[in-house]
């Protein structure tokens, strides 16, 4: 396993929904492409629903992280890309993720607000960062 940090600088806010910084040794590291909320055949899952596809996106990493060798306890970077996003989306969207990080320390998170993604009933893309051995 590699060896991941996650620090609590002085002078910044502890949120417990991700970490502010994560330092990360071992031997690979994986980039994950944004993960959207599609099954194996291509086709959307929850359309219209936040937290449906906030899990199934969750879901989509983790079969990309599994081929890499790797679990979610790997992640030390996520970027998460919700079109139209409103504050009141948080909790939702931290609520269907943080299931997929029980009993961890978060990864580093950055949350932006789009307009749209490649595909109209897109409404989240997930994509991440881990290391390895």
């Amino acid at each position: 396993m590699p060896k991941l940090e996650h620090l609590r600088p002085s002078g910044l806010h502890h949120n417990p929904a991700y970490s502010h910084v994560v330092t990360a040794s071992g031997a690979r590291t994986i980039y994950i492409s944004g993960q959207v909320s599609v099954d194996e055949e291509g086709r959307i899952v929850g359309e219209g629903d936040i937290a449906a596809q906030t899990t199934q996106v969750m879901q989509n990493l983790g079969h990309a992280l599994k081929a890499a060798g790797a679990t979610y306890a790997n992640i030390v970077k996520i970027t998460t890309f919700v079109v139209g996003y409103k504050p009141e989306l948080r909790p939702i969207i931290g609520k269907a993720r943080s299931a997929f990080f029980e009993g961890m320390e978060p990864p580093a998170s950055t949350l932006v607000g789009v307009s749209a993604l490649a595909a109209p009933e897109w409404l989240i893309e997930i994509e991440a960062t881990a290391v390895a051995d």
